[in-house]
């Protein structure tokens, strides 16, 4: 149920100073249009990673700087993204990834945990019986969880698409599934 679109633009230059400059006013000029789309929980809007590196000749000495920025989309209204993503021509799309947002992952882990305990206790009642006991008393209990391609988002990467085939027309993505693992472990002394 959340969506994560990263945008990026790179620069070439011969000083450092100028390709901040150019990214700078790509970034700014970008979020000033991208602000009028953003709502809420519905398409939140970042700046993400910004980057300056020199590049280096066969020489070994620098020769220029190359940098990169990127803006990122996120949030519930995938139409509205990936309608947003294609407005902006200074920017290409490099990446989307799908995960469930936090709150979806913390209900489904306490759905899922209450199961696994209530799955541990008819166990432990089983193997206690199996032995010929009448109960069990609970000595030690572990619950873990482990997100499989939920909290963060599992990158599909897109191809650097051209800034003219991108105008205002939105990205086709669609959401995969997540599995939410709890594991429940301790050990028992029979009665």
């Amino acid at each position: 149920d959340w969506m994560t679109a990263t945008l990026s633009a790179s620069k070439d230059g011969r000083d450092a100073a100028s390709v901040q400059s150019q990214l700078q006013k790509i970034v700014e000029s970008a979020m000033t249009t991208l602000r009028n789309d953003a709502q809420g929980r519905q398409m939140e809007l970042s700046t993400g990673n910004f980057s300056i590196s020199p590049r280096y000749g066969n020489n070994g000495k620098i020769e220029g700087w190359q940098g990169q920025a990127e803006i990122v989309l996120q949030g519930r209204d995938f139409a509205r993204i990936s309608t947003t993503a294609g407005k902006i021509q200074s920017l290409t799309l490099g990446n989307v990834g799908f995960s469930l947002s936090r709150e979806a992952q913390q209900k489904l882990e306490s759905d899922v945990q209450a199961l696994a305990i209530e799955r541990f206790k008819a166990r432990a009642n089983d193997v206690a019986k199996g032995f010929g006991f009448t109960g069990y008393a609970l000595r030690e209990v572990s619950i873990s969880s482990a997100d499989q391609g939920g909290g963060q988002p599992y990158p599909r990467a897109m191809a650097m698409q051209a800034k003219a085939a991108m105008a205002d027309a939105p990205v086709a993505v669609e959401a995969g599934k997540s599995t939410v693992n709890v594991t429940v472990s301790g050990a028992i002394q029979l009665r």
